[in-house]
């Protein structure tokens, strides 16, 4: 096990995420950092905008988050080399094509195994192992299209309510066991995921949502929207029509 300077471990999974890399630069001061990714030899520019915010040191890891069988040999492996993680921040995902997904079943399935299935997988993992240890946080990317999936987004938003529904009912599983799960619904990210795109309103980028989440851990919050006026929109959208709703151009 690594001897750190106070033992603390920041895991990002997903560590080419814009908003995985910005939490990361936020909780970096004094934390040993691992950034697991696909490419993780192709992190240097991630590695060295942790390192430069301040974190004792930065470790790179393979990680297919697809790879279910996967999931758990990494996390003990991390637990057995650098200690009990203190904040595991789970930020891949895939936004897919929805046009694409409609009249190609893969396509389709492709998406949801990466924003649900793998997302279940290695949240069930972490929660083991972090119980176990008694202590520890686990930081959960939602999202606004998963509140009423749209049709002309349904295969990645219903990916996203699925997993909103399953971070809910596990941080209620976790209430009392020294962990404790933060879950983050931001709405349009202006970043590399939506690049082309039009921004929609109360559109944040990977840097406010990250604040957000930052300061959500620190205040121990267990679910925020992203930006705050978002909640009061969704009120609205599960109020709408659905003669209105399937209109709704995202």
């Amino acid at each position: 096990m690594e001897d750190t300077a106070d033992n603390r471990l920041v895991v990002v999974f997903g560590g080419r995420s814009e908003i995985g890399i910005e939490l990361a630069t936020r909780l970096a001061p004094g934390a040993t950092v691992v950034l697991a990714a696909r490419g993780s030899d192709r992190l240097s520019d991630e590695v060295a905008a942790v390192a430069a915010a301040g974190a004792v040191a930065v470790h790179v890891r393979e990680f297919d988050a697809d790879a279910l069988d996967s999931h758990a040999p990494l996390v003990d492996s991390l637990v057995a080399e650098f200690g009990p993680i203190a904040t595991a921040v789970v930020a891949f995902g895939i936004l897919g094509d929805q046009a694409r997904a409609e009249r190609d079943p893969a396509h389709a399935a492709a998406i949801v195994h990466t924003d649900y299935t793998a997302q279940v997988s290695l949240l069930t993992t972490l929660a083991a192992t972090m119980k176990s240890a008694g202590t520890g946080a686990i930081v959960v990317f939602s999202s606004v299209a998963g509140v009423r999936p749209r049709r002309a987004n349904y295969v990645y938003g219903s990916a996203k309510s699925g997993l909103d529904a399953f971070a809910r009912g596990l941080a209620d599983a976790l209430h009392g066991s020294g962990v404790r799960l933060l879950l983050v619904r931001p709405g349009f990210v202006v970043g590399r995921m939506t690049e082309g795109m039009s921004p929609a309103p109360l559109s944040s980028t990977p840097a406010q949502v990250a604040a957000a989440a930052a300061e959500a851990l620190a205040k121990g919050r267990s679910e925020i929207w992203v930006p705050r006026s978002l909640a009061a929109l969704v009120v609205a959208f599960r109020l709408m029509p659905r003669a209105l709703w399937r209109r709704l151009p995202r």
